[in-house]
């Protein structure tokens, strides 16, 4: 879907998301693959953080454009969560992205990056590492 067709939501949560990929590869990160489709989920990254340890970590990125109804780690509910360990589950026992790519044998995590606006319109970022689903 091009840009004129998304929404608000849809174009907020595409930056959210690139910002965390620049962020990420800037310190070091490998950003193996963005907005991967797994059966009916969809995981946001999957990237290798080098550590040490190196690991596998698969990030949800949440993000508010304002504060009215909380912070955007709240919006991070069960349904999603449940989601998010599906996804995860399958992508992790298939052991291979979706262009056929293997995934790098580490020890993996899930991580939660949260990003609301202030204000100002400045991006307030938190790295939430290794959340339980």
């Amino acid at each position: 879907m091009g840009d004129a067709r998304q929404t608000a939501a849809a174009r907020l949560g595409a930056s959210a998301e690139r910002l965390v990929a620049l962020r990420l590869a800037g310190a070091g990160w490998s950003i193996l693959d963005r907005n991967v489709r797994v059966g009916r989920g969809e995981l946001d990254l999957v990237a290798v953080d080098p550590g040490p340890p190196q690991m596998l970590v698969v990030v949800e990125v949440r993000c508010r454009g304002r504060r009215d109804f909380g912070l955007a780690e709240e919006s991070l509910d069960r349904r999603k969560r449940a989601a998010l360990r599906r996804a995860a589950g399958t992508l992790l026992a298939g052991g291979v992205l979706p262009d056929g790519r293997r995934l790098p044998p580490f020890a993996w995590r899930l991580d939660l990056v949260a990003i609301d606006r202030g204000r100002d319109g400045r991006a307030r970022v938190r790295h939430h590492r290794g959340i339980r689903l």
